[in-house]
């Protein structure tokens, strides 16, 4: 049998064009994804940005003038300065959490997820996709609640490497949460139930409102288990200097359940758990 030239098997290319890398196939398709997630979020503002900022404007208006104005300062801080990059913190957890959340488990229940699976694309660029997706969302929330707060006290970051570090490693860390908890679904139930039963709780008693050294000793040791606590003492210590934690030992634990949840999410979506029966 002949054998076929070589010109009939080359690709159709420009003279002198070399053919597209690998690496930029990836970077393209993470691309897109990333795009996708973003309009998803910014088509829907009213319903995706709106709703946090009128949240904190209300505790503003009830804990930190009806209330706080008859509070004594925490830790030498006036209580609705104090009660600020709490408040922050809790609209960049949730929204991270929610964006990815409801958009992995949206893709299962559209039946699209397969044309990420049927793509070749490796499964880490996958989480890097949702997973950036949410951590905008919670980035551009905890800019416009930032904005908010500025209406009701006055805001000086102390220290902008904690700041913004913690703010960043946090929207990781709930953006993967979500995502774990997309694959885990297998309804819309499915999705409300750890925001409600867990998300919320941890949120609220993660020092938000409160230093816990106002707590007995008992409920101080109990609240240590609480890593939201870490996370919202590690951005007040980055905004206002003061903080109950050590920052060595806040950085650590968000970076271990920042891995932790990576590499089990990645191991998720390698045994194709939730999305491959």
């Amino acid at each position: 049998m002949k054998p076929t030239p070589p010109d009939i098997l080359a690709p159709a290319l420009g003279a002198g064009e070399a053919p597209p890398s690998e690496f930029a196939g990836w970077w393209t398709a993470f691309v897109t994804l990333l795009i996708k997630e973003v309009l998803r979020f910014a088509r829907i503002w009213i319903q995706t940005i709106l709703p946090p900022a009128v949240t904190t404007a209300l505790y503003f208006v009830i804990f930190g003038k009806l209330l706080g104005a008859q509070l004594p300062p925490m830790d030498g801080i006036g209580y609705p300065q104090y009660i600020a990059p709490g408040l922050i913190m809790l609209a960049i957890i949730t929204n991270s959490y929610a964006n990815v959340v409801s958009s992995f488990y949206g893709s299962k229940f559209q039946h699209n997820i397969e044309e990420l699976l049927v793509a070749p694309m490796p499964n880490w660029l996958i989480l890097a996709g949702f997973v950036g997706g949410g951590v905008l969302r919670g980035l551009a929330v905890g800019v416009v609640v930032t904005m908010i707060a500025l209406t009701f006290t006055d805001l000086h970051v102390t220290h902008w490497g904690v700041t913004v570090g913690v703010v960043f490693l946090t929207a990781v860390l709930f953006s993967l949460a979500g995502l774990i908890n997309g694959i885990y679904a297998n309804s819309f139930d499915d999705i409300a139930i750890v925001p409600t039963f867990v998300l919320t709780p941890l949120t609220y008693l993660g020092g938000i409102f409160y230093s816990i050294n106002l707590l007995p000793d008992f409920w101080q040791n109990v609240s240590l288990v609480n890593p939201i606590l870490y996370m919202v003492n590690a951005f007040r210590y980055g905004i206002l200097g003061v903080s109950d934690i050590g920052m060595l030992q806040a950085f650590s634990l968000i970076g271990a359940f920042v891995l932790g949840l990576g590499a089990f999410a990645l191991w998720l979506l390698k045994r194709g758990v939730g999305i491959r029966n």
